[in-house]
C-alpha cells in the first residue's frame, strides 16, 4: 500500500513540478512581452474604452442632428436667399457641418454607442421647431435672408451651449477639440450674421 501510494504520488509531484517548471518559464516569457506590449496595447483600446465618456457620447448624439437641421437651413439658402452674402454664409456653414457629422458618426461607430434618429431631434439648444423650418421653406428674397440669419443665430448659440459642456465635462480629446472648433468658428459666424442684420 505504501509502495502504491508512493508511485500515485511521485508522478503527482513530478507533474506538478512540471507545470510550475513549465509556467514559470512562460510566465517568464509573458511577463517579458507583456511589459513590452502592455502599456502599447492599453494604449490602443484607450480610444474605445477609458477614451470617452457618457458626455461625449451625448454630444455626438445630439450634435448630429443638430447639424442635420442647419444644413438643411443652409441649402435653402442656396434658391431662396436673396443676399450674396447669406448664401455665401450658408454655402460655410454646410461644407463646414457635413464633414462633421461624418467625424461624430465615426465616433459613435467606434464606441458602440447608438446613432441618433433621424426624426428624432432634441429640442432646445438652438433647435428650430418644425413649424419654424416650415415658416422658414415659404420665405424667400430679403424676407429669407433675414429669418435665416436671425434663425441661424440662435442655432449657433445652442451648438456652442453644448460645445461648452462638452469641453467642460467630455473626457475624449478628439471630441473636445472638435467642440473648441466649433466654439471658435460659429462664434465668429454669429459676429458675421449680427452684422449682416444690422445692415438690412
Amino acid at each position: 500500500m505504501k509502495r502504491a501510494f508512493s508511485l500515485i504520488v511521485v508522478p503527482v509531484a513530478a507533474l506538478t513540478l512540471a507545470a510550475c517548471g513549465g509556467s514559470d518559464n512562460k510566465d517568464t516569457g509573458h511577463s517579458m512581452s507583456g511589459h513590452s506590449m502592455g502599456p502599447s496595447m492599453s494604449m490602443s483600446s484607450a480610444p474605445e474604452t477609458a477614451g470617452h465618456n457618457a458626455q461625449d457620447v451625448m454630444f455626438a448624439q445630439m450634435m448630429i442632428p443638430h447639424h442635420q437641421q442647419a444644413i438643411t437651413m443652409a441649402e435653402q439658402a442656396a434658391t431662396k436667399a436673396s443676399s450674396p452674402e447669406v448664401k455665401k454664409l450658408a454655402a460655410r456653414i454646410e461644407n463646414a457641418q457635413q464633414p462633421e457629422i461624418d467625424k461624430m458618426t465615426g465616433w459613435l461607430k467606434d464606441w458602440g454607442a447608438a446613432m441618433p434618429s433621424p426624426g428624432g431631434m432634441h429640442m432646445g439648444d438652438g433647435m428650430m421647431s418644425e413649424q419654424d423650418m416650415k415658416k422658414l421653406g415659404t420665405l424667400s428674397g430679403k424676407a429669407f435672408d433675414k429669418a435665416f440669419l436671425q434663425m441661424m443665430i440662435k442655432h449657433h448659440q445652442g451648438a456652442i451651449t453644448m460645445a461648452k459642456t462638452e469641453q467642460a465635462q467630455g473626457s475624449n480629446a478628439d471630441a473636445k477639440a472638435l467642440a473648441s472648433s466649433i466654439i471658435s468658428s460659429q462664434s465668429a459666424e454669429i459676429t458675421t450674421m449680427q452684422n449682416l442684420l444690422k445692415n438690412m
